[in-house]
């Protein structure tokens, strides 16, 4: 029989527990700056959005959505010419930002920053950055840049929930929950989708599903998109028309759609991929000012504008054309091969970034091509071709962008129809799964390998690539002995694995750390032990924040 004091101390040592956990899910400064973040995220994308649609009124007269009308209104030479206008000025201003430090080279930034941002030091995306990018995808965008606005959206959620976390005192794990809340944030007033907002900064930015940063995540996506309803009301970026019921065949059928997807999504990224390395060569091989590279993207867009103006912009509106089987099969496959190369070469010639509008394109106009190629030879079994059209744009972004939970959602909640969930989410995991075959990686983690993270090796990896020697190592002294050449030593800036691996190597238990101008200089000293031990602190942190 249980004593009762025995009975009394259980109980009381439960509810202290349930105390300590209610507080630790209820962190009430965190809730309160979602729901802020959701607010003030969402005005932003709104403005963003209308400065777009102001942008490219001013330019050909129609907003970003019916752009190619506008362009087929205007003189030929105008429609040239403000292609070219605008890579000038996106030129010019990420030059200035670059000489005022305020962005590290000439180029857009994007999801991948937030990404880094997320994954470790300095763990912030910075506000001036934020606004310089948003400023120039403005330009971009409204003279025709084959891209997206999805990134350009996520990098300013990122900066605003950056700059309340600095203004609030918050580091660590708090600031990155308020990171993905500026994500979801951005996502879901983009596309008035707030299921497929939170899914996003869930699955792609923070990586985890934990339920301490679940709920913050979903108020800010949810906010968001009841400030863009509130203003833009509740209208899809898309017209879907009517169409049959789906049979029995419609699913085989998609699974090979996703196929079809899987190796259109491949293609892009090896095309894309290849294009900006070897743009990297040519600048780095010839001095070019890399402030030039959007002109000469604008350039080649102007070009394309007097005969396919469809694929200026976003493409809202051949995407459209493309679900409504408005297009011949020959204009279908013209546009998508079209749209690839444009896409591809605004990327790389630092004239837009966002690969998610881009994504819904090709996606739509592949799936529709497939709808039409079954209406010829099996015209009794196959579906619509408009319900090929929206598999496929869920397929296609799904495999780009390496996010098939919610880019399945994301489409979802822009065409309201549930009818093909099922045959959207088989071509989904189809093509991702043709894509990573092939590529190896989604677009954001491919960039994010261009610059040193391997993302493969999970949280355990991204923190031996993430702390650096100079958060661990012990200082030394001023007037400290110079070393000797020879000696093994290493840099500041070097990643905890680096260090690792180095003493690993030399069958050393510490080795010195010197100046990165001064080799000689002797700035500090790290041992085995203590790099061991941060690791385990941060392993441990860090499976803490992903189970909570």
């Amino acid at each position: 029989m249980v004593k009762p004091h025995t009975t009394r101390v259980r109980l009381l040592l439960w509810l202290r527990h349930a105390r300590q956990r209610a507080y630790q899910l209820a962190n009430y400064k965190v809730w309160i700056l979602s729901a802020l973040i959701g607010v003030v995220v969402g005005y932003g994308v709104i403005g963003f959005s209308l400065a777009i649609d102001w942008m490219s009124a001013l330019a050909y007269g129609e907003g970003r959505i019916a752009m190619a009308s506008g362009i087929r209104d205007l003189n030929p030479a105008r429609a040239w010419i403000v292609p070219v206008i605008g890579g000038v000025a996106v030129g010019a201003l990420l030059y200035i930002a670059k000489h005022l430090k305020w962005l590290p080279e000439v180029k857009f930034q994007g999801v991948a920053e937030v990404i880094e941002a997320r994954a470790g030091p300095p763990g912030h995306v910075s506000f001036r950055a934020g606004m310089v990018n948003t400023a120039a995808a403005v330009v971009a965008l409204g003279s025709g840049a084959s891209a997206g606005r999805e990134g350009p959206a996520v990098l300013l959620g990122g900066a605003i929930s950056t700059a309340m976390s600095e203004r609030w005192g918050l580091s660590g794990k708090d600031a990155r929950t308020l990171l993905g809340c500026g994500a979801a944030a951005a996502v879901a007033a983009s596309f008035n989708a707030p299921i497929a907002g939170m899914l996003f900064a869930l699955e792609v930015i923070l990586g985890n599903y934990a339920l301490s940063v679940f709920g913050p995540v979903a108020l800010s996506s949810i906010t968001a998109a009841v400030i863009a309803r509130i203003h833009l009301s509740d209208v899809r970026a898309f017209v879907i028309p009517l169409y049959g019921e789906s049979g029995p065949w419609d699913i085989p059928f998609s699974a090979a759609l996703g196929i079809v997807c899987g190796l259109v999504a491949f293609g892009f990224l090896l095309l894309t991929s290849s294009l900006q390395l070897w743009v990297r060569r040519q600048v780095a091989r010839f001095k070019v000012e890399q402030a030039l590279l959007p002109p000469i993207a604008g350039m080649l867009m102007g070009t394309i504008a007097l005969f396919y103006p469809e694929v200026l912009g976003v493409g809202y509106e051949a995407t459209t054309e493309a679900i409504q089987g408005s297009y011949t099969l020959a204009m279908l496959t013209i546009l998508l091969i079209i749209k690839l190369g444009a896409t591809a070469v605004c990327l790389s010639c630092r004239f837009g970034t966002g690969v998610f509008s881009g994504g819904i394109f090709f996606g739509a106009i592949s799936g529709a091509a497939f709808g039409a190629v079954l209406g010829i030879f099996i015209p009794g079994l196959s579906a619509d071709p408009t319900f090929y059209a929206m598999v496929g744009m869920g397929a296609v972004s799904g495999a780009i962008l390496g996010a098939p939970i919610s880019t399945t959602l994301i489409v979802f909640e822009l065409t309201g129809d549930y009818q093909m969930t099922v045959a959207l989410m088989i071509a989904v995991g189809i093509a991702t799964l043709i894509s990573q075959t092939f590529f190896g990686s989604s677009w954001f983690h491919w960039q994010l390998g261009q610059r040193g993270y391997d993302l493969s090796e999970g949280p355990q990896g991204m923190i031996l690539q993430t702390i650096r020697v100079r958060d661990v190592m012990r200082s030394m002294p001023e007037d400290s002995s110079p070393l000797e050449e020879g000696v093994a030593r290493l840099r500041p800036d070097h990643s905890l694995g680096e260090a690792l691996a180095r003493m690993r190597d030399h069958d050393r238990d510490g080795m010195p750390v010197t100046d990165i101008d001064d080799r000689s200089k002797v700035i500090g000293y790290i041992t085995q032990v203590r790099a061991l031990a941060v690791y385990n602190r941060a392993l441990i942190e860090s499976n803490i924040e992903h189970h909570r």
